[in-house]
This record gives C-alpha cells, structure tokens and sequence, in this order.
C-alpha cells in the first residue's frame, strides 16, 4: 500500500476509527487494537494486543487477542474492509453458541477476517502456530470438523462488504 492501511480515510475517518465503531455498534465488551511495533499512531488509552508470533499474519493476532480476551467469543474484524456492516456480524452472533463461533464462507473459502471466535479455538490455534501453518483457510476447516466453528453463507447483498483494500487503487477506487 505504501501507507499503513489503518490510517486510511473512509467516509472521512481513518479505517481503525470506522470498524472500532462498527464493533461498538454490535455491542463489543472489549475492543483490542491488534498492532505491529512500528505503528506508533495508536491513541494511548487504545486497549492493544501483539501477535503471539512474528510473521505469522492473521493468525498470531488472533491467538494474542483470544488469548488476552476475557469474554466467550471474540469479534474480529480486519481494518482493510471498509465496507463491513455490523449486520453482518450481528448475523454471526445469531450463529454462535457456547464453544461454537461463526464466519462467512463461500464456495472454497471461509472468511476468517469478519468472524466470530469462541475461546475454545485458542489451544488450535497455538498448536497451528507451533507447527509453522499459519493458514486461516486449513485452521478454520479444523475447526468446523471439530464443531468449533459454522459457516454462514454470504449472499449477493453481502458481497460488497467483503471487499478489501490492499492496493491503492482499492482505496482509491472506494472514495
């Protein structure tokens, strides 16, 4: 991107700012900032969580804030979906249970980055973690086999809240 992502300005705030307000719309109980070191923009009263291992992406975030996280289930939502809606994650919510969490999936693929953790995925994603496989799509599969996650379809009217921003052009086709 060439800039940190979570500075990026969505309907005039920067991108963290929007899905803090998203997850405050849902009802979040604890909102972690799920930060690398070297992103020193975070506000200091900001709740903040490192992954649990270096340069294991998404993963060792989620691992450092299910570990940190003092609730049943954690909400994660990345701040390169700038078009999430707290529907989707309400809808979610509907789907979880006690030790049982919930994510979008489509055809091939489960979309690990607006979902709904239960804590009881912790000891999965650290053994992940320990053995180097740091792939959401293998971990999540594991989880819906041990009944720990569900998959909910994404309609077409939901589409469009999945849609990243990952190269400038993205943010700059959005605005």
């Amino acid at each position: 991107m060439g800039t940190d992502k979570a500075l990026l300005l969505c309907d005039g705030q920067p991108l963290w700012r929007r899905q803090v307000g998203v997850l405050q719309q849902v009802g979040a109980a604890e909102i972690f900032l799920s930060v690398r070191s070297e992103q020193t923009w975070v506000p200091p009263d900001a709740l903040v969580v490192r992954d649990a291992t270096e340069d294991a992406g998404p993963l060792a975030g989620i691992a450092a804030a299910l570990e940190r996280c003092r609730s049943t289930h954690l909400i994660v939502l990345a701040v390169d979906l700038p078009r999430m809606e707290a529907a989707w994650l309400r809808r979610l919510a509907a789907q979880c249970k006690a030790g049982v969490g919930a994510m979008g999936q489509g055809e091939n693929f489960f979309e690990p980055l607006a979902a709904i953790y239960p804590r009881e995925l912790l000891p999965l994603a650290n053994a992940a973690l320990a053995r180097g496989e740091y792939s959401l799509q293998r971990l999540l599969s594991a989880a819906v086999a041990d009944g720990l996650m569900r998959g909910c379809g994404i309609g077409a009217a939901e589409q469009a809240w999945f849609a990243n921003w990952n190269t400038p052009g993205d943010a700059a086709a959005a605005r």
